[in-house]
């Protein structure tokens, strides 16, 4: 009987493993980017004095229309340039969620935020292919002068999806030169935010950010990784 016991335990083992493994679906496969990727080369993209010389932060934070108590995601915060402006407008009743890959700009930034006593922000490592944000909590996820440096387009775009509010907007700002360059061409950058079923709410000249402004809101579904066409760099 102790034979018995021990060889249909070990045959029941085997069969709760195989249905296991059976129910576990396999990770989602995304096309991949048909562009060149800029490399990640300073966590500054020019001085903050330079920068509010030409109100860049004024400008971009009017033209996404960032008020009192919202909720906004600062991706790719660098040292912070945007992430304190963004806490000062969005103001006690706000909070700003500023994010970034590498762990000791991570740090910095951390340590700035508890020095500069902005209780509204907090500081969080995402990963390259995944913001890592909250579900349904964002009224703005700014990503300036950074889209060119994501390696995984579709899939980061489709993890960030959910953050996103109803009304929620994805505002970028970049360079209108090829992303080797540091910038990305404002039709490319609208073909890989369309296959993930973002629309675009409109585009501006930004001259203060070198560039131009794009704000893209979330539509329909969320396609299935598997049905996501990506775009061919002409």
């Amino acid at each position: 009987m102790w034979k018995t016991s021990i060889k249909a335990r070990t045959a029941l083992a085997a069969v709760l493993a195989l249905l296991a493994a059976c129910g576990q679906s396999a990770a989602p496969t995304f096309p991949a980017a048909d562009r060149p990727v800029a490399r990640i080369v300073s966590p500054r993209w020019s001085t903050e004095e330079a920068r509010d010389r030409k109100n860049e932060a004024g400008e971009v934070m009017d033209k996404a229309r960032i008020a009192p108590g919202m909720t906004v995601a600062d991706i790719g915060a660098g040292e912070g340039y945007y992430t304190i402006r963004l806490a000062q407008r969005v103001g006690p009743s706000g909070r700003v969620l500023a994010q970034d890959i590498v762990p000791a700009t991570r740090d910095a930034l951390a340590e700035r935020v508890t020095r500069e006593r902005l209780q509204s922000v907090s500081v969080r490592l995402g990963e390259p292919a995944d913001p890592k944000l909250p579900d349904n909590s964002f009224d703005r996820v700014f990503m300036i002068h950074m889209y060119h440096e994501i390696a995984q387009p579709y899939e980061f775009l489709w993890r960030l999806r959910p953050s996103l509010k109803p009304d929620g907007l994805v505002i970028v700002v970049d360079a209108d030169r090829p992303t080797q360059n540091h910038g990305t061409p404002p039709a490319l950058l609208k073909c890989e935010f369309a296959a993930i079923g973002y629309q675009l709410v409109s585009t501006e000249d930004m001259p203060s950010a070198g560039g131009y402004l794009a704000a893209f809101k979330a539509v329909g579904p969320r396609p299935y990784p598997a049905a996501i066409k990506g775009c061919r760099l002409k």
